[in-house]
Order: structure tokens, then C-alpha cells, then sequence
């Protein structure tokens, strides 16, 4: 049996894997090792709302069944996690969330995979898909 990694995707790692033509890409082997239930999503209602606002953006071009089915994918696959406000100034209210509920899982190894590192406190479980795939790589 394989391992199972526990992680909360960022909104931008899941519109970078919806919009990218490259299927070797770190954001879609993330995105598919959600769908082959090798990554379980951690999520919040907060969360769940931000996915489904952002992803829903006209910019995007996202058709509307490819985002229920992201959004369903996350519930099916994944846990939801109701998480302690953590008392951690952050810039973007936004992005505080997601490192709270990371936060309530870290002791189980979990990592927040992000494309804006730079948002978030300096700390070794918030990684870039690319790191992640790494990290995973490792320990097989």
C-alpha cells in the first residue's frame, strides 16, 4: 500500500494545474496525486469557498463542471480540518486560513503546497509543488 500525504493545496497550485498545458508539470502531478488518492486534501469550509470563487473567475475560462468536479474531488478525497485561529499576523487574511488548517495537521506530517511561498511565515511544511514531489520522491 502505498503512503498517503496529507496536504492543503493553495487556490493558486489548483488554477496553475487547471491552466497548464504541460502534463509532467509539478502542479498537475500534484493535482493527479490528489485523483489516485495519494495526497489527501486538507480543507475548510473557508477554503472550499475561496476554490470555488477563484476557480470560478471568467478569467480563467474554467468551465463550470470542471470546477464542481475539482471541488467534489477535494470533499471525496479529502478531510476537512476546522482549525484554531492561530494568532498569526498575516498580510492577506486570505492566505491565513490555509496555514491555520496545515497547522492542525502538521503533526501528522502534512505540507501546505503553494506557487507564492513568499505569502506565508518561513517554515519547512509550507513547500512549492515542485517540493513536494521532491519530498515525496525521497521517501519512497
Amino acid at each position: 500500500m502505498r503512503k498517503k500525504y496529507y496536504a492543503v493545496i493553495d487556490t493558486n497550485v489548483l488554477v496553475a494545474a487547471h491552466l497548464s498545458s504541460h502534463d509532467d508539470s509539478a502542479v498537475v502531478q500534484v493535482y493527479r496525486k490528489i485523483i489516485e488518492s495519494e495526497v489527501v486534501p486538507l480543507y475548510s469550509a473557508d477554503i472550499l469557498k475561496e476554490y470555488e470563487e477563484v476557480l470560478s473567475r471568467k478569467k480563467f475560462s474554467l468551465d463550470n463542471e470542471k470546477v464542481k468536479y475539482t471541488i467534489a474531488l477535494v470533499i471525496n478525497r479529502g478531510m476537512e480540518v476546522n482549525p484554531k485561529p492561530s494568532g498569526i499576523p498575516f498580510v492577506d487574511t486570505k492566505d491565513l486560513v490555509f496555514y491555520e488548517v496545515v497547522l492542525e495537521k502538521k503533526e501528522d506530517g502534512a505540507y501546505l503546497i503553494t506557487g507564492n511561498k513568499r505569502h506565508f511565515p518561513n517554515d519547512p511544511i509550507v513547500v512549492t509543488a515542485a517540493e513536494f514531489l521532491e519530498i515525496i520522491r525521497k521517501q519512497k
